[in-house]
């Protein structure tokens, strides 16, 4: 069992735009601050996907209480899906290309002062989601969303100018589908599955998702004329998306999502393709504590 002060940062060295030596100016920032609040601190930089869940999960075994992921939304994903249904709670330093999670609880976006949030803070329970066995802690989904994130995965840079030029090269060549949903056809534009409000950099999909209410939001874009686009890219970043006549969306637990071939989905925004065309989704009410 580890001592109760210990406190390990898990840092991904390709997440956003700053550079190695910048991160590792962080990992300072976090060991000197740590040791000051009195706690026995390790930071671990990860070198493959998957190894911050490897990370988080061997921190919970030895019993560490608070785990920091200093990256972006995917590697935030994978240290909390390592988290879930335990006892350590997870500090969030944004420095991804959206930081979705981060904007939706209030964390700050300047790393140093969230790691002090993160050293400093108390847990907090959220709910998260799983998209067939994918867990998701801000949104997941399907149609033009998971298109973008495919099309963006694909990119040398990262960064909030890339994914902008991703997804209006990506308007231009997309068309809507159909998918039977909750056992009903429908043709939509696009589809999230909203834990958290906000894809990140603000963008709005969900304006009134409870993070904590053991519920998920379904929100649906239906397919709208091309003079539409540039009002809905409006209400997307006003926090208004839900007064547009081309949106609709429901409070859920559970529903299921089927289509014709490969279904390509994205958790959190990472990019994922289920071949059986079938995506089942769910609610797990309070199955994470959050460092805030």
């Amino acid at each position: 069992m580890a001592n109760r002060s210990a406190v390990l940062a898990i840092i991904n060295p390709l997440s956003g735009t700053t550079t190695v030596a910048q991160k590792a100016l962080l990992q300072d920032a976090f060991m000197r601050r740590a040791e000051a609040l009195g706690f026995a601190p390790e930071a671990i930089f990860t070198t493959h996907p998957g190894h911050a869940t490897e990370l988080a999960k061997a921190a919970v075994e030895r019993g560490v209480n608070r785990v920091l992921a200093i990256g972006g939304d995917g590697t935030i994903n994978e240290t909390a899906q390592a988290l879930r249904r335990s006892a350590t709670a997870l500090g969030i330093v944004p420095i991804g290309s959206g930081n979705g999670l981060a904007r939706h609880l209030g964390i700050p976006l300047v790393p140093v002062k969230a790691i002090e949030r993160a050293l400093s803070g108390r847990p907090v329970v959220i709910d998260s989601g799983e998209i067939n066995e994918h867990p998701f802690f801000c949104t997941a989904g399907l149609g033009f969303e998971a298109y973008v994130a495919h099309a963006f995965a694909q990119q040398p840079v990262r960064g909030l100018p890339t994914y902008i030029r991703t997804a209006f090269q990506a308007f231009r060549r997309y068309e809507a589908r159909s998918f039977r949903i909750n056992e009903q056809e429908r043709t939509i534009f696009s589809m999230t599955f909203a834990n958290a409000g906000q894809f990140g950099n603000n963008a709005w999909m969900a304006p009134t998702a409870n993070i904590a209410d053991g519920r998920l939001e379904q929100c649906e874009i239906r397919p709208f004329p091309i003079q539409a686009a540039g009002m809905l890219t409006w209400r997307l970043f006003n926090k208004s998306l839900d007064q547009s006549a081309y949106w609709r969306g429901q409070s859920i637990t559970k529903a299921t999502v089927q289509a014709a071939g490969p279904l390509l989905i994205h958790a959190d925004g990472e990019p994922l393709t289920l071949a059986s065309g079938r995506a089942n989704v769910r609610i797990l009410p309070g199955s994470l504590l959050v460092l805030l």
